[in-house]
């Protein structure tokens, strides 16, 4: 059933005597003749025209030549008994064809040769050519693989129909024919070796640039990019859509580069990757950056070379109509770094970087190529490959925004709902709420992972040759829960980190404290919620032990913000001076890919490996920090910075307090304080808690809690389970003992 294929509906054919075409006008066309008591059978309802399908794979529109038919007779000219292999005489099925919806060609490519084979040579002009063949064929069908004869400028030719796409369908085997309207492009190319030379090819249009006519990102597996691809399509294709005489016009050249940098795991590879199977041209060459390098002199030269050489020969061979050729440059900081900065002796680095300038912009420059450089280290590429006419269009491929998670999501789960293996309890727009600052990487790292979980519930640890029922295989929002705590963003929240920063969580100590803790707060807040105020920098500065890191933990955990890193001496040491930068930077720059940051900066003295004899510190993290600190982030970024330090003197002497928006006293415990502390933990008996909080006046949060946990102990040891359940209390005189041997404490 033709109807069921695509191809239109056909009513029951009946036989009919082929003959010749009445008169050589009429022959050079691609109708059917029959007689006018034969035409009315192939009338559509509501419909004037008139369609048969002769044949088994040609559809024809049909006419009455007004010359002697008899019924029962259909006329085809001689490419017509050609193609359906039919003599004159001879019977042939015929059958009333009705066009289907969405049948309008969007493309036809044509292939043109003289109708007598001859040794001259013709040069059409192909604007002219199309408006001809629109105006002579309109509401006719064309069928791939069909040829036409017609009459241009007196001479006759025959067309070879390669391509007919139907708009809105992928060009695929599946459609191969269509009417003919006035907004078809035409495409047309010559027979090898026939004398015929195609001029002013602006109906070969960019359009057929892409091989469908609309995207559908989620069906290419990219899901949350798509304002990003948006951006691409504005600056790198947009050009090459229109005619080549319009881009003429405009006295522009196309996009010949562009660039894909971000954080590892969020789709940069997978976009280009998908731009090049969409693109209608040459197959893309994907190049992995360290395959150039070779060992031997000039070779690695030659490798660049060669990329290129296709795209120079099809240039020159075509001019403007030649091919796209896409390269995909995969991590390209490897060898295009900047030149200068390495320090090999060879020079390839700067050998590569050159050769490529000049492939791409230079005296021979090239406008049919598109190189697509992805790197994570933009910071290491040449200045002079990221300008204008190189690889001018920068796109950031960021962490994937909530609704990008979604998309990605339900990119990873589709098969597994399709096939009934995810159970109805899965929310999918929860887990995107839960996934701040996952990449697209990551998010299929937890989709891997609950599906891990949900299959080791079917296999027997016992018998592992049991057989497994496939149908009970169900992956359940527990499963995905127990993935979110096994797979951790990189550039999450270091929950981890920070709730070691407040073994003993936090407990009231006062008023004080309380309203440090809200004045923080309140900085939460203006960074979510202000214009005027992306960065703010809040100092917490206090004895030492009087719970400033606990604090800024604390407000780290309850900001709720996707991305919270604290920066400590504990993960640096041994490290040097500049590669301490370089962390720290690091941090800030990770920050600035989320929108909400918060960054603790703790004890800045170790830092800066302060030591008060001499002094010492490193000026180079103290300049780092400075800059950092006073350094806004990106448009559309809000960053937090919350410092700590014993030492505020010494960082007052070397302007660091004065860069910080606010400082705010971390105080130790009053009595009263101490009071709630104790009251808090509840191990002192009640007619006891006021003696033993006077005794912890003036005393660091931290060493209150040290001095509980060893008065805890009891004086032979192994109480502090007892106490800590509530069976028993902590002795007052054993506490003061314990207070009294701590030669450390400073009142």
């Amino acid at each position: 059933m033709a109807g069921m294929l695509g191809f239109g509906f056909s009513s029951s054919s009946s036989n009919m005597i082929v003959v010749i075409t009445p008169g050589q006008e009429l022959a050079l066309t691609n109708l059917a003749y029959v007689s006018a008591a034969d035409l009315r059978k192939f009338a559509a309802s509501g419909s004037t025209a008139y369609y048969a399908l002769v044949g088994d794979s040609v559809v024809l529109s049909l006419r009455y030549p007004f010359v002697l038919i008899n019924d029962g007779q259909i006329a085809l000219n001689a490419i017509q008994r050609r193609h359906t292999k039919v003599s004159t005489g001879d019977q042939i099925s015929v059958s009333r064809f009705v066009l289907p919806n969405n049948f309008n060609l969007a493309l036809l490519t044509l292939e043109l040769d003289f109708v007598k084979k001859s040794n001259r040579s013709e040069q059409l002009d192909a604007v002219v050519l199309a408006q001809q063949l629109r105006k002579k064929f309109t509401d006719q069908v064309m069928t791939a693989g069909q040829k036409v004869s017609f009459e241009f400028c007196g001479t006759n030719y025959i067309f070879t129909v390669n391509q007919a796409m139907v708009e809105g369908e992928e060009n695929s085997k599946g459609l191969e024919r269509g009417i003919i309207t006035k907004d078809t492009y035409i495409v047309f190319e010559a027979t090898p070796n026939s004398g015929i030379k195609i001029i002013n090819q602006r109906e070969a249009t960019s359009s057929n640039i892409f091989r469908q006519k609309e995207f559908n990102l989620q069906k290419l597996g990219i899901g949350g990019l798509g304002e990003e691809f948006t951006d691409i399509f504005r600056r790198a294709f947009a050009s090459r859509v229109f005619p080549a005489h319009v881009t003429n016009k405009l006295g522009i050249k196309h996009v010949k580069g562009m660039l894909l940098y971000g954080p590892p795991g969020t789709g940069k590879t997978l976009m280009a990757r998908q731009i090049g199977k969409l693109l209608n041209g040459r197959e893309p060459k994907i190049v992995n950056g360290p395959e150039v390098l070779s060992k031997f002199v000039g070779e690695t030269e030659k490798n660049v070379r060669d990329l290129f050489a296709d795209a120079e020969n099809d240039q020159r061979a075509r001019g403007d109509e030649s091919d796209l050729h896409v390269i995909i440059f995969d991590e390209i900081d490897a060898i295009c770094k900047s030149r200068g900065s390495t320090r090999d002796g060879t020079g390839v680095h700067d050998s590569i970087v050159n050769q490529l300038l000049t492939k791409i912009d230079g005296v021979e420059s090239l406008n049919n190529v598109l190189l697509i450089g992805m790197t994570n280290r933009k910071d290491l590429l040449d200045e002079a490959l990221l300008r204008p006419g190189r690889l001018e269009v920068h796109v950031e491929i960021n962490l994937p925004d909530e609704h990008g998670r979604l998309q990605i999501l339900q990119i990873h789960t589709n098969k597994m709902k399709e096939n009934s293996f995810l159970a109805a309890d899965v929310n999918l727009q929860e887990l995107a709420a839960r996934t701040k600052n996952y990449s697209g990487a990551e998010l299929e790292g937890v989709v891997k992972s609950a599906v891990s979980y949900a299959l080791n519930r079917q296999i027997s640890m016992d018998d592992l040759t049991k057989p497994l029922d496939e149908e009970s295989i169900k992956v359940t929002m527990d499963d995905f829960l127990n993935a979110l705590q096994e797979i951790v963003p990189a550039f999450g929240a270091s929950t981890d980190d920070l709730e070691r920063c407040r073994l003993n969580g936090m407990v009231d100590c006062g008023q004080r404290h309380k309203h440090i803790y809200q004045r923080a707060m309140l900085l939460v807040e203006q960074v979510k919620v202000s214009k005027g105020s992306p960065l703010v920098t809040c100092l917490l500065e206090g004895p030492s032990g009087s719970g400033k890191s606990a604090m800024a933990a604390t407000i780290g955990i309850d900001s709720d913000f996707a991305y919270v890193k604290i920066i400590s001496a504990e993960t640096m040491i041994g490290l040097s001076e500049s590669s301490k930068c370089a962390r720290i930077v690091k941090v800030f720059e990770d920050a600035y890919r989320s929108q909400l940051s918060i960054i603790v900066l703790d004890d800045i003295e170790r830092l800066l490996e302060y030591v008060p004899i001499g002094p010492r510190f490193s000026n180079l993290i103290s300049q780092t920090l400075l800059v950092l600190l006073k350094r806004l982030p990106p448009k559309g970024k809000n960053l937090l910075v919350i410092g700590t330090t014993s030492e505020v003197g010494f960082l007052e002497s070397l302007g660091i307090c004065d860069a910080f928006s606010v400082t705010y006293h971390v105080p130790t415990l009053k009595k009263e304080d101490a009071k709630k502390v104790l009251e808090g933990l509840n191990v002192f008996a009640d007619n006891d808690i006021d003696s033993a909080s006077e005794a912890l006046d003036n005393m660091p949060i931290k060493k209150v809690y040290m001095l509980v946990e060893m008065a805890a102990q009891g004086a032979t040891g192994g109480s502090s389970e007892a106490i800590y359940s509530g069976r028993e209390k902590i002795n007052i005189n054993h506490f003061y003992d314990i207070l009294g041997d701590i030669v450390s404490f400073r009142g």
